[in-house]
């Protein structure tokens, strides 16, 4: 499994420390599709097309976490991407974290970085990387009619 990373200056401090979380502490393949440089002046689609885009290729094996403001923009850039589910994470219950992942099988974490500290965004990518898809078939049947359109 490999975890794209992607995020503008907004996200860009919360993106780096997460991936070296993700590679480091966790020991899974990491690539940084940037921003590679704090630039205030940065666009977020110029790099999270990029991670999503990956994800779309190869849904199966990979997965993407996208860092911006509030993760919202982030969230519909990654969703314009055939495969790709993406869901917004900015505070609050965790079990908007776990229910993405288990009924909707999503593939792209998009966290909005001005609404969550370093500590709860880390607990919030253990926790979704951690959750499976569970598989019923009342999921599976709605992600195919996603698929579908």
């Amino acid at each position: 499994m490999k975890i794209y990373f992607a995020s503008d200056h907004a996200g860009f401090e919360l993106k780096n420390s997460l991936m070296k979380m993700t590679d480091v502490d966790l020991g899974l393949e990491v690539e940084d599709c940037g921003a590679f440089d704090y630039d205030e002046a940065d666009d977020y689609p110029d790099f999270v097309s990029v991670a999503a885009e990956a994800v779309s290729m190869d849904p199966e094996e990979s997965l993407a976490v996208v860092v911006g403001g509030s993760g919202q923009g982030e969230a519909i850039v990654a969703n314009r991407f055939a495969n790709v589910r993406a869901a917004v994470y900015y505070g609050g219950p965790t079990d908007i974290i776990t229910l993405s992942r288990e009924h909707n099988d999503a593939n792209v974490l998009s966290l909005g970085a001005r609404f969550l500290t370093e500590d709860e965004a880390k607990e919030a990518l253990r926790l979704w990387l951690d959750t499976p898809f569970s598989g019923d078939e009342r999921h599976d049947r709605r992600l195919a009619k996603i698929e579908a359109m």
